[in-house]
């Protein structure tokens, strides 16, 4: 009897810490905060099952006006509370929905050192940057107090300097840094250098996600633009986007992701860049916008399931592809992963073996909603990548509004 009463105490044990185990695992898969569009209660499409209970005597949520908020807990089926979150209300929104192609051209704040190279000396060679301490990455502000954005300012500065060691100001891991730097004398071309290769500008192609109605906003790529030798993101000095035509594809495979080939159809700007952020590329468009117009769906909206992207794979024509939503993140910490994406579409894979470079801000469309963007390819099975919600990108949109007005209200 006593070993019967053990074996039961045991199992009760094991089922409770089980219990235990999958509440603290669904708890942290719940975000503190939901955006809710006005005039709805939050309801997880992902988990329909958890059911939102307001307190006896507060508004009701559907009263609540845009810009307000108000607590809800989440609960399994109405009876288990599993977590209190803020909904915070807002407007639904309505956008143009392109996945057209567009080139852009970015100029960084300040010079990004991309390599080194050594400079021959009586008996040697020497390298003043690495000597100074400078590394690849590293953002160079200004040499000697002279600010500067390329490699002609840099080389100009070295000039000026002679020789003697001279200040210089850059950013590492946003951090703002000073060294001395010495610069060497190279015998064969009778010039001063550091020994380091700097950049100040990038250049590339991706898929525009949408236009803002309310604002006149862009939003493309779903990630940032980052300098293609040291993957740092880059600091916006200036920027602008053009239209592009799709040219040809290298197809993607497992190991070797592919990419969409395109050149710029003009010189004329279409639009210019306010910012640069880990959600995307976002700025004013100043042309209409080809596309469909469609609600933004909120982030506890979307589902697993099926869905489709609209993109460009030649010419400059956009076109609907199938693809599955096959896992959702609401708390990831990287804004870029927020859903995995598997194409099924086999015209697709046909033509380019899945998502490849250049299709980063491709529209993913649920239910009739604009419910994200392609982000990035899974290395290993271009199939398969990253997207990221249509709510954050939003979110960045209405910051470059913000800018956009306070630049206006300063002129």
């Amino acid at each position: 009897m006593r070993g019967t009463v053990r074996r039961l105490a045991t199992l009760l044990l094991a089922a409770g810490m089980l219990l235990g185990g999958a509440w603290a695992l669904l708890y942290h898969q719940l975000p503190d905060t939901f955006l809710v569009p006005q005039g709805q209660t939050l309801a997880l499409a992902q988990m329909p099952w958890l059911e939102p209970v307001q307190k006896s005597g507060s508004v009701a949520a559907g009263a609540v006006p845009a810009g307000g908020s108000y607590n809800v807990t989440l609960s399994v089926f109405g009876k288990v509370p599993v977590k209190t979150v803020r909904a915070v209300v807002v407007d639904r929104r309505a956008v143009t929905v392109c996945g057209t192609p567009f080139g852009i051209k970015m100029f960084s704040e300040g010079a990004i050192v991309v390599g080194f190279t050594d400079i021959k000396q009586p008996g040697g060679s020497a390298n003043p940057a690495k000597a100074a301490g400078l590394k690849m990455g590293d953002r160079i502000l200004s040499v000697g107090g002279s600010e500067t954005h390329g490699n002609d300012d840099v080389a100009q500065a070295l000039q000026q300097a002679a020789g003697s060691p001279v200040q210089v100001r850059y950013v590492r891991d946003g951090q703002l840094q000073q060294t001395t730097l010495q610069a060497a004398l190279d015998e064969e071309s009778g010039r001063w250098r550091a020994g380091m290769w700097v950049r100040d500008s990038s250049a590339g192609i991706g898929t525009l996600t949408f236009v803002d109605n309310a604002t006149g906003i862009y939003g493309g790529l779903g990630h940032s633009i980052s300098d293609v030798d040291t993957g740092e993101s880059i600091a916006l000095r200036s920027g602008e986007i053009g239209p592009v035509t799709i040219t040809g594809c290298n197809s993607g495979a497992a190991g070797a992701p592919g990419e969409l080939k395109g050149r710029f159809l003009s010189d004329i700007a279409i639009g210019n860049i306010l910012l640069n952020g880990s959600t995307g590329v976002y700025g004013s468009f100043r042309i209409v916008a080809n596309g469909q117009d469609m609600m933004v769906a909120q982030a506890q909206e979307v589902h697993q399931g099926a869905a489709r992207i609209l993109t460009t794979i030649g010419g400059t024509t956009p076109q609907w592809f199938e693809v599955e939503i096959e896992r959702l993140s609401l708390t990831e910490e990287d804004p870029n992963r927020n859903m995995v994406i598997h194409v099924t579409d086999r015209a697709l894979l046909a033509a380019t073996g899945g998502i490849v470079q250049g299709m980063s801000g491709s529209p993913v469309v649920q239910d009739g909603r604009l419910v994200g963007a392609v982000t990035h390819v899974l290395v290993n099975d271009p199939t398969r990548g990253f997207g990221i919600f249509a709510e954050n990108m939003l979110v960045s949109a209405d910051a470059a509004a913000q800018q956009a007005e306070t630049a206006q209200e300063a002129e």
